[in-house]
């Protein structure tokens, strides 16, 4: 799905202005009236950041953002909020809420946040597509290999790994080249930092 800023506010004059505004900046935006309307379509797919207000009918954002979390939500969130309103946003940032701007705001600071949240979406989809990439190569990796690639990286040479594995140095070398290919590397080294960006 294509990233966007999704917009939640029940002031349907800042929804339209808002929306405008990033418009007029290259944002693709998508409003809703109510917290309730965008827990109906939300999905963890959704790429993007969510705009969200503070104090709505209904739903109120803490509880959306709540809800949210509790559902693995990973779009950052931009809290809305009137002057009042900044300790609920201050807790909401203690959870995880990417930032908060209080209304009215510089629409200029307000789009370069937006932006800003867009950009921390698509670095951390980005490192989460390259650890389920490396786990889905681990797991084609026998419990053997497994055990071979763990020595390989703690250091030790062929003919150790063979001696505590009680097998021929020639099965070690079989299941190192095996689990190399599997791997997509051509050296112990190039296996390291494969696995440190795992983790």
């Amino acid at each position: 799905m294509n990233p966007h800023a999704y917009l939640v506010d029940d002031d349907e004059a800042i929804r339209d202005s808002l929306s405008w505004l990033l418009e007029s900046r290259g944002v693709a935006c998508l409003s809703y009236p109510s917290a309730e309307d965008f827990l109906a379509v939300w999905q963890p797919a959704l790429s993007g950041c969510l705009l969200l207000d503070i104090r709505m009918d209904g739903m109120s954002g803490p509880e959306l953002f709540d809800a949210l979390c509790e559902r693995g939500n990973r779009l950052p969130v931009i809290f809305l909020t009137g002057h009042g309103d900044v300790p609920m946003a201050v807790s909401a940032l203690k959870k995880g809420a990417f930032d908060f701007v209080e209304k009215p705001c510089n629409d200029n600071e307000l789009v370069n946040r937006v932006i800003e949240a867009l950009q921390l979406d698509k670095d951390q989809r980005a490192a989460a597509s390259g650890v389920d990439s490396v786990n889905t190569l681990c797991n084609r990796l026998t419990t053997r290999e497994r055990q071979v690639m763990e020595r390989i990286l703690a250091g030790k040479l062929n003919k150790v790994i063979a001696d505590e594995l009680q097998i021929s140095m020639r099965t070690v070398e079989v299941h190192r080249a095996n689990l190399f290919e599997k791997m997509g590397v051509r050296t112990a080294v190039e296996l390291a930092q494969l696995l440190a960006g795992k983790r």
